[in-house]
């Protein structure tokens, strides 16, 4: 039998995300993810039910994620679900299920001009120098 791994979410940053190198020097960040969405009771009344999710980058994605992303940022991940197991020093089991990102699209843009990823706004003297 086959089976199929793939999640795909669109939804806003809980908290910075939170960056750490291990060992061997490969950068790993840790995002929280709200995911809202909407439905109806039976009164008719509109009930929105938000979902949060752990999402864990890797590499050269994990970096980019540090540096340009914030806490309240749209972002869209698509990736695997992915179940981490451990025990405590006591020796009970634990377990946390998340998101291992395979990829990250930012959603939004930045606020300021000076900050990469923003969209600057061209002047209308100079917009008719624009070849297309």
């Amino acid at each position: 039998m086959s089976s199929m791994n793939i999640a795909i979410l669109m939804g806003n940053l809980t908290r910075d995300p939170e960056k750490r190198t291990t060992p061997t020097g490969m950068a790993v960040s840790d995002l929280g993810l709200a995911v809202s969405d909407n439905y109806k009771d039976k009164d008719g009344k509109l009930i929105e039910r938000t979902c949060f999710v752990d999402v864990i980058a890797w590499g050269r994605q994990a970096e980019t994620c540090a540096q340009y992303l914030k806490k309240g940022s749209p972002v869209m991940v698509e990736g695997k679900l992915q179940l981490d197991q451990w025990k405590t020093d006591n020796g009970e089991k634990r377990s946390k299920l998340r998101v291992k990102a395979t990829r990250i699209q930012f959603l939004g843009r930045a606020a300021d001009a000076d900050k990469p990823g923003s969209v600057e706004v061209m002047e209308e003297e100079n917009a008719e120098s624009v070849p297309f």
